[in-house]
């Protein structure tokens, strides 16, 4: 079983998620989602398991760049703006067994262990 992490390599958070993946001996594969957009279909079934709110790379400036009525998209806009800008999606993206069961990487330590390791 291996974990495929959906980032770019430049981001820092992707950095602390790759080193502690290391550490913790946890194989993965990577995709630059700059140079390797996920398709509409990957990203509407990644939604379907989080939500769009938590997928919000909220900080890029592609999201301060979306006027206001961000506020009240549908999940299904968000979908469709992810799928026009790869940015806009929180960095990283944990995928496990064709299913997102992370983003981003501020969680409790046991918390990362038990989502990425069973």
């Amino acid at each position: 079983m291996s974990i495929q992490v959906y980032g770019i390599p430049n981001c820092g958070t992707c950095k602390k998620a790759f080193k502690w993946l290391e550490e913790h001996g946890i194989e993965y594969d990577f995709t630059n989602t700059k140079e390797d957009p996920p398709s509409k279909e990957m990203i509407e079934s990644w939604v379907n398991s989080l939500g769009s709110k938590p997928m919000r790379n909220t900080s890029g400036l592609s999201y301060r760049a979306l006027g206001e009525e961000k506020k009240t998209w549908t999940d299904k806009q968000w979908v469709e703006a992810f799928a026009n800008d790869a940015m806009l999606l929180k960095r990283p993206l944990f995928i496990k067994d064709g299913k997102a069961i992370m983003v981003g990487f501020r969680q409790k330590e046991e918390v990362m262990v038990q989502k990425l390791t069973t």
